[in-house]
């Protein structure tokens, strides 16, 4: 046994990143009900703000979301968000369960920071990576992902 005076050592270790990027990007994969249903960017976009103003009001209608990549063919979309409204996002995409009558569902595939990728990627997802093999310290925009 050890003396009740002896302190141990924490194992937790408190990170603090400074100027991180203002932007959170997350690649997101649409389920439809009717998978021959397709959605055009423009749809999706307003499908997502619909989702948004839905649970967060106009205020979440406001939030800034900009659809970086689409494929419409298998309804997977990279998404920009500011770091502040990632946790509205997520929520409203999370909670989105209908789609022109017929049941849907998002699933967050991946979500990062680009500054991050400095790093390696950060993983939140236990079966996607991302394709990056070179990053640039000048390229934090959209040109650093797949």
């Amino acid at each position: 046994m050890k003396p009740v005076d002896q302190k141990e050592e924490s194992v937790y270790q408190r990170v603090v990143l400074k100027n991180a990027s203002p932007y959170h990007y997350l690649k997101v994969h649409l389920v439809l009900e009717n998978e021959t249903t397709r959605l055009t960017a423009v749809e999706l976009k307003q499908f997502i703000i619909t989702g948004l103003k839905t649970l967060h009001g106009e205020v979440g209608a406001a939030l800034n979301v900009d659809v970086l990549k689409y494929d419409d063919d298998s309804l997977t979309a990279l998404l920009r968000v500011s770091s502040r409204g990632l946790v509205k996002l997520w929520s409203s995409l999370t909670l989105l369960g209908s789609y022109q009558n017929q049941a849907c569902a998002f699933r967050v595939l991946q979500v990062s920071r680009p500054t991050l990728f400095f790093n390696g990627p950060v993983q939140y997802s236990q079966n996607y990576h991302w394709g990056v093999t070179e990053v640039h310290p000048e390229q934090e925009t959209n040109t650093c992902l797949p």
